[in-house]
């Protein structure tokens, strides 16, 4: 990745489903967080009850595969994972990032 290439997200959400909305609140959460730290966000609708998450062609949630929806913060730490391992996500990061707190 060069150094002007910002990350892209892709949100690939079914349409006979009705999860456009739920693909477009993840996709106002990753804008909310990273901001201008990601150059795109893309809303790709699909249909046979996908919803696939890629982060810079990296795969990072599949329904099918992980069951179910992401939760906000833990969509984040997976998308951070991929484009900036070292950055601390705040309150998003308190229920244990990498090791839980056995506090």
């Amino acid at each position: 990745m060069s150094e002007k290439t910002l990350p892209a997200i892709r949100i690939t959400y079914c349409t006979q489903c009705q999860w456009l909305l739920r693909a477009g609140w993840m996709a106002q959460e990753l804008l909310s967080t990273f901001g201008t730290d990601l150059g795109e966000v893309t809303l790709v609708p699909g249909t046979g009850g996908i919803f696939t998450i890629s982060c810079n062609d990296v795969l990072v949630w599949d329904r099918k595969r992980d069951g179910g929806f992401p939760e906000a913060a833990k969509l984040k730490q997976l998308v951070r994972d991929v484009i900036d391992p070292d950055r601390d996500l705040g309150h998003s990061d308190r229920k244990g990032h990498k090791s839980k707190d056995p506090a």
